[in-house]
């Protein structure tokens, strides 16, 4: 090759191939699918059996346990992660080195997943526990090594954007997994029953549960194995990970040379003091943003049913309400990322989700107060969720970029672990600490947002200690020239 034509290939714009980015995709859909399934019932079926098992136990005392429960999950995920990005960083196969691991965690979690009902359906909370818990663990063997495929084949520069539609795929699986959910199982599985005091208030009598309809709760867990398994045979035909690699090579160097860290990344050097502070810094203040939302994730359910006394529909429309926003802010999030750089994207994303949980706040002290125990579930909380998605969506969007960009290609699975293993840190603290407030006499579900928002204030300070790193001047495609080939 002679100097012109080398030249030439270094001065050709970077583009990001959506097609194939789509296709990549389909591995979130699936992680986000089953997730959904997951938190939307797994804490409101153990309350259900915790209930039962522990007659004696008060509603505090019941929720402290669900809380354990979720928290032992997310930290055998915190064990887990890691090991498996570090052992995908390793493995070299016909198949590449994530697709085993994706379609091992894919297929056993497929099989397991649609038991938990059936268990608990039995009334076995052992059962439940023990499905719970395989699940988890098959999934953080396919969910590590599904994220890192997109930064494995995609430049530096563009992972923002190409994060953005690998998160829209997954919420498309979030949303889907609630719509089913509404379908099979609102009117039919789970329903309140309102009754009406001497002065005319209605408050929650008690709430009913279909057992003789299996398939109600059962079709959403195996309609999610089915898809998850669709999913990743998708992948399987569809990307080649050792041929992409192959012909990405030059366009990946070149990212690599375009990094937004602090100092240059270099393969055979470890990571410098300045990129180690942006890294604990990023991953702390994930920690505190994620135990703002999973807290709030893992409970909204039973805020729902057991402090409004409202259908579990509410709660689902909800969801679909925040993952609208979310979308819109995947979409519109490395756009923004682009003006004002990640940090300041991801700060502001943080700042929207505490003006929300604000507002959840003023409104529940003051005219939201007689929602509780009323049966009806407040607009205001959907106008929340929509700015909590959006706002979220801008975090998540830029913030795994920020981490996979301080390494190598050789490290990207560690990486990625370490990215998900501050999460789930996060997540298995937070179902405890939520759980352990509800002990105090004092406090109820009221102050699920105060909760939240004070870790999100807290992730916000620390936040802003990140250095922020702009984009080098350096050319990428833009309008029809960004559209990849449909290799």
């Amino acid at each position: 090759m002679d100097n012109s034509t080398q030249t030439a290939i270094n001065e050709k714009p970077l583009k990001l191939n959506y097609k194939r980015t789509f296709i990549i995709g389909f591995a979130f859909f699936g992680i986000l699918l089953l997730w959904q399934v997951y938190d939307s019932w797994c804490p409101t079926l153990l309350t259900e059996l915790f209930k039962k098992a522990f007659s004696d136990a008060d509603e505090r005392h019941v929720q402290y346990l669900v809380g354990i429960m979720m928290a032992l999950d997310n930290l055998a995920a915190l064990i887990l992660l890691p090991i498996f990005g570090h052992l995908s960083d390793k493995t070299h196969t016909k198949l590449g080195k994530r697709m085993p691991y994706i379609l091992v965690g894919t297929f056993v979690c497929a099989v397991v997943f649609p038991f938990i009902p059936v268990f608990y359906h039995m009334n076995n909370l052992v059962g439940v526990l023990i499905t719970m818990f395989i699940v988890v663990c098959f999934m953080m063997m396919y969910r590590n090594p599904a994220v890192a495929l997109m930064p494995d084949i995609t430049p530096k520069p563009l992972r923002s954007k190409a994060n953005g539609i690998i998160n829209i795929m997954g919420y498309i699986g979030g949303a889907f997994a609630t719509i089913v959910g509404l379908f099979f199982v609102l009117s039919e599985y789970l329903g309140t029953k309102m009754t009406t005091l001497e002065d005319g208030t209605k408050v929650l009598a008690e709430h009913t549960w279909a057992y003789n309809n299996i398939w109600a709760l059962e079709m959403p867990f195996l309609i999610a194995s089915i898809l998850m398994v669709i999913s990743a045979l998708v992948l399987l035909f569809k990307v080649k990970e050792n041929k992409i690699e192959e012909e990405m090579a030059d366009e990946l160097r070149r990212g690599e040379e375009m990094s937004q860290t602090a100092d240059k990344v270099d393969d055979d050097k470890p990571l410098s003091r300045a990129n180690k502070i942006m890294l604990f810094l990023i991953l702390g203040a994930e920690f505190f943003w994620f135990m703002a939302d999973n807290g709030i994730g893992t409970f909204m359910g039973n805020y729902t049913i057991y402090y409004l006394g409202a259908s579990t529909r509410s709660n689902m429309i909800n969801t679909i309400i925040g993952g609208l926003g979310s979308v819109i802010g995947y979409a519109i999030g490395g756009y923004i990322a682009g003006k004002i750089g990640r940090k300041w994207t991801i700060f502001s994303g943080l700042g929207l989700s505490f003006i929300s949980y604000i507002i959840w706040i003023i409104g529940t002290f003051t005219f939201l107060k007689n929602a509780a125990g009323s049966g009806s579930f407040p607009t205001l909380i959907w106008v929340i969720w929509f700015i909590k998605g959006f706002g979220m969506a801008l975090v998540h969007l830029n913030s795994f970029p920020m981490v996979v960009e301080l390494c190598n290609s050789k490290k990207i699975g560690a990486f990625t672990g370490y990215y998900y293993a501050s999460s789930m840190a996060a997540q298995t603290i937070t179902p405890i600490a939520l759980g352990s407030l509800m002990l105090v006499p004092s406090l109820d579900w009221a102050y699920l947002p105060v909760y939240a928002a004070l870790c999100i204030l807290v992730s916000m300070i620390i936040f802003f200690f990140v250095k922020n790193v702009t984009l080098n001047k350096t050319k990428l495609a833009k309008g029809l020239e960004g559209l990849g080939q449909d290799d």
